[in-house]
């Protein structure tokens, strides 16, 4: 089975929040909730794919002194395999905007279960509410 290499981040606001992206029509798992990033590509490190995907994807700038190792998914799905390292970050420059057609939701800690995640994200939510 095929390991797919993604790196994800936990970006909190003032406020607390956790962002929340919408997978938009035409990706696989489309409507479900997830936290911003992407696939790690060859030669890049995951800190390197976070701040490539953060600006692709929401238009914000960040660095790799910001993000903070939390924990990984780990997740066998029918046809590949996934390999998440999961990074917080407090600090990044502009406001997200939804740069690839996905909802974005900013979600208390304590709310997170009530939208609908992949099976590799949903194992994280209680190390997520328990940190912050």
């Amino acid at each position: 089975m095929k390991t797919i290499h993604v790196s994800a981040v936990v970006l909190l606001d003032l406020d607390g929040r956790v962002l929340l992206a919408q997978r938009p029509k035409g990706k696989s798992m489309a409507g479900l909730w997830e936290f911003p990033g992407g696939k790690i590509e060859p030669e890049e490190t995951p800190e390197d794919a976070l701040i490539r995907e953060l600006q692709e994807e929401l238009g914000i700038n960040t660095w790799e002194s910001c993000l903070a190792p939390l924990t990984f998914a780990s997740h066998s799905y029918s046809d590949f395999h996934l390999l998440m390292p999961l990074f917080v970050c407090r600090k990044w420059d502009g406001s997200p905007m939804p740069r690839e057609g996905q909802a974005l939701r900013w979600v208390r800690p304590e709310n997170l279960r009530d939208y609908k995640m992949p099976p590799a994200d949903i194992p994280l939510i209680p190390i997520i509410r328990d940190w912050i």
